[in-house]
């Protein structure tokens, strides 16, 4: 088979990582990938939102399935430009991606379906939103998210009324996210733990993968500015058999709603989940894999990732036993200083040479090569995931290898997985 990846951050380089070892897959190509990447597959310097280019490129190359890795092509219909060619891709329709591109339309869906979640509001008048905030309850945090894709930093957790309303302001007048926040949603706080249920859908029905917890504020102990993620671990402890059977309930209640409302949804769908006094509510939904949770997850899985996209083409995913080894992953993510806001570029990454560790994988974000040397060329930079028997050891063998390795102004938590043990550290 021939297969191209579409993407080209951490969350791709663990997609090509696994395809990589699947010895069905004869080439794999990535567009528009990056330097990193290019050690798995062959890069393509097509955009993700050139529809024409890399549906031209799929005829050309007589690719068999095209595997779209971030949220953006998805939201702008790349799956329905690909079917309208008569092409195989794994991703959900445009329609059914606003369940991730839009927070209003995803929190409608939830009502009518029954699925538990935060109340809210929507406003799309920035006057209505403010004299809304103005009769919460003082005493309470508010939750103020941006309608459209935000690159995972359009939700606030707000600690007063006045910072609730700075943020509207920022997002609905100055345009902090463009036109992503010209809508909003104000919504009720939950305190409680978070949870990444992942699955393989094919429409019909779904396969669950291990449980995973990302992290992501920039600094230990959650504090800090919100990013797109800074490390992740799977499977998470906190998600017991009582737990992932509340949860399952909630994902079939998806997936009914998904066939109900006849929407076209054939790849992975990733539901966030706040757990508030033993009871799963659904924080959002994404249309992908996560970054950086595909990189603890997708070194788990034993059942080559070509078989179960062909299922999921197929619709027949039910068919398939999908198969992960029991153990423990751990990822943690480097990025330049000054990540997410203004950070500086191009320095040398040195000692990823020291990595020998067959239980340790590098994956690639935000790197550039120049003179055979990899240097940085974005936010988060690469991705350091080890596998053990136990989250303890993957933790400590995790962190060995972080510290082989080194570039100016480099950042990374110190307490990716934290909650899997004691829950302080």
């Amino acid at each position: 088979m021939k297969v191209l990846v579409i993407g080209s951050g951490g969350r791709e380089s663990a997609i090509c990582w696994r395809f990589a070892k699947d010895a069905k897959i004869e080439k794999l190509y990535c567009a528009p990938g990056n330097d990193g990447i290019a050690t798995l597959a062959e890069i393509v310097n097509i955009s993700v939102c050139d529809f024409e280019k890399l549906a031209n490129f799929v005829k050309e190359n007589k690719i068999d399935f095209t595997f779209v890795g971030p949220e953006i092509p998805l939201s702008l219909g790349v799956v329905d430009y690909f079917n309208s060619c008569g092409l195989k891709v794994i991703g959900p329709s445009k329609e059914a991606a606003r369940l991730e591109s839009s927070k209003i339309y995803s929190k409608e869906f939830m009502s009518k379906y029954g699925i538990p979640t935060a109340k809210y509001s929507s406003f799309s008048d920035v006057g209505n939103a403010l004299n809304f905030i103005d009769t919460l309850n003082e005493s309470s945090k508010v939750v103020i998210k941006a309608d459209g894709l935000a690159a995972g930093k359009g939700v606030h957790i707000c600690s007063s009324k006045e910072k609730a309303k700075d943020i509207v302001l920022q997002m609905m007048k100055e345009k902090v996210f463009g036109s992503a926040g010209t809508s909003i949603l104000v919504e009720e706080y939950i305190d409680g733990g978070e949870l990444s249920y992942l699955v393989f859908t094919d429409g019909i029905s779904y396969s669950l993968m291990p449980v995973s917890q990302d992290h992501k504020r920039i600094n230990d102990k959650d504090q800090g500015l919100n990013t797109g993620g800074m490390g992740a671990y799977a499977p998470a402890p906190r998600a017991t058999i009582e737990l992932n059977k509340k949860v399952e309930d909630i994902i079939k209640k998806v997936i009914d709603g998904i066939s109900k409302e006849k929407l076209k949804y054939k790849g992975i769908l990733y539901v966030g989940i706040i757990v508030s006094n033993g009871l799963p509510y659904v924080l959002e939904f994404n249309c992908r894999f996560g970054d950086p949770e595909a990189q603890a997850i997708l070194p788990l899985l034993e059942t080559d990732l070509s078989d179960i996209c062909i299922a999921i083409l197929e619709q027949k995913l039910s068919k398939v036993q999908v198969k992960w080894k029991n153990k423990f992953s751990v990822c943690v993510v480097l990025a330049s200083g000054g990540y997410p806001e203004n950070f500086k570029t191009g320095f040398e990454i040195k000692g990823l040479d020291n990595i020998v560790d067959d239980n340790t994988i590098i994956f690639y974000a935000g790197v550039k090569s120049v003179n055979d040397k990899f240097v940085t060329s974005g936010g988060r930079v690469v991705g350091i995931t080890s596998i053990t028997d136990n989250i303890e050891d993957a933790i400590n063998k995790v962190y060995a290898n972080v510290n082989l390795i080194h570039f100016d102004g480099m950042h990374f938590r110190k307490d990716i997985a934290w909650r899997a043990l004691s829950g302080k550290k």
